[in-house]
């Protein structure tokens, strides 16, 4: 057994105010630095900073931020962009789904028709470059508009797969709820932005 002396030199984990200081300060950098460019190779860096680093090292630095500040917004962002990049069959049938109930968060989201994995990958980067290039608040409100329209078409495979296979019909209904609830955070982020309290 260590001593209380010992124990309290033994190394742990960040304090979470540096820890959110750091999530601030690397967000704000980026999309500052991101903004301020005209360099177009920058902004594909910027967009494909997952691939790069890696998705537990922008976990680390953002994970952990609340959804009402930027760092939370854009790890949102680069998650949602992260997951249409690793399954774009699954999200494009999804979007395909969720796309006549809709309409006017298709329209807001901008999805090419007929929606494939190549018009869904389309979208998740045009919504990361518009966090660097356009207005900040229409990439988020985008993201958002993507993520319902996403979470109406798992409301909808939930609904088919209900008499076949109620588990997974479950773990649909869940994902919907969270996209939702995703989107319901983008969408505060966007408004937060306009306001000029988005930190």
């Amino acid at each position: 057994m260590l001593d209380p002396r010992q124990a309290d030199e033994l190394p742990g984990d960040i304090d979470p105010a540096l820890r959110s200081e750091i999530a601030h300060t690397t967000a704000a950098a980026i999309v500052h630095q991101g903004r301020a460019s005209d360099d177009p190779a920058l902004v594909t860096r910027l967009v494909t900073l997952v691939e790069a680093e890696g998705l537990d090292m922008v976990a680390a630095m953002w994970a952990d931020s609340p959804a009402g500040t930027l760092p939370g917004a854009l790890w949102r962002l680069y998650v949602l962009r992260e997951w249409v990049r690793r399954d774009p069959r699954t999200i494009a049938e999804r979007y395909r789904l969720g796309v006549a109930s809709a309409p006017v968060h298709d329209a807001v989201a901008g999805v090419a028709s007929p929606p494939g994995p190549d018009e869904v990958r389309e979208v998740a980067d045009a919504v990361l470059s518009g966090v660097f290039t356009g207005d900040l608040a229409v990439a988020l409100e985008r993201g958002a508009a993507f993520c319902r329209v996403l979470a109406t078409g798992a409301a909808f495979d939930a609904d088919h797969l209900d008499e076949r296979d109620d588990l997974a019909a479950r773990h649909l209904t869940l994902g919907a709820s969270l996209l939702v609830r995703t989107a319901d955070e983008l969408a505060e982020a966007a408004s937060l932005w306009r306001g000029d309290r988005l930190d």
